[in-house]
């Protein structure tokens, strides 16, 4: 009983919430205005505001992939409790590659851990994935779904791997295939939402 109480989905969702606030609050505090009163000097700010915007949306959309996944789990198992513990460290390195990127204006290396990171942030997602859905509850999520997911979850890996190394030699292709992998990890969120939904209806109907 004690067990379950310290340990429960509900809870590590809780949890979960308070570190995206707090990340989101951190890369809230790297923005910098110009020290000029002018918006030439606004303007130059234009990497600052190009890492932020793509970081906001992306922690966002994990956020969302985060919270619809944990809605299927029944317990909190210690795989899915440390496999979410780095999740979030993934993401908690967010602020630290968007400031990188701000301060040395789309440099190589910095667009390339910026890859890296996201990279991490997918690595550990799919990890969850297997955890709290393929293991923890197969039945509320039908074959077809999760293979789905895997396919989709890949397919992010490779762009943001690609993203990684071409930034290497041109950061801006590579923060353009960072963006791209936006829109396909969109997908992620409204396939478990129609799933979920589905077995709902099936639930009610039986």
């Amino acid at each position: 009983m004690a067990n379950r109480e310290i340990a429960t989905p509900d809870r590590m969702n809780a949890f979960s919430d308070g570190v995206f606030a707090v990340i989101i609050t951190i890369l809230v505090l790297e923005l910098h205005p110009p020290r000029e009163a002018s918006f030439e000097a606004l303007l130059e700010l234009w990497p600052t505001a190009i890492s932020y915007t793509i970081s906001y949306a992306f922690i966002a959309i994990v956020w969302v992939n985060h919270h619809h996944l944990l809605r299927f789990p029944d317990a909190a198992t210690q795989r899915l409790i440390w496999g979410n513990f780095a999740h979030l460290f993934a993401v908690s390195l967010i602020p630290f590659a968007t400031a990188w990127i701000a301060t040395t204006r789309l440099g190589a290396a910095a667009v390339a851990f910026y890859a890296g990171d996201f990279f991490l942030v997918n690595v550990t997602y799919l990890l969850l994935c297997l955890e709290a859905v393929d293991k923890s509850a197969p039945h509320k999520v039908e074959p077809r779904v999760r293979s789905m997911m895997r396919m989709r979850s890949f397919a992010t890996l490779a762009v943001f791997a690609a993203a990684g190394v071409a930034a290497l030699r041109y950061p801006i292709a590579g923060m353009a295939l960072i963006c791209l992998c936006l829109f396909v990890y969109l997908s992620p969120a409204r396939i478990i939402g129609a799933s979920d939904e589905s077995g709902q209806i099936q639930n009610s109907r039986s």
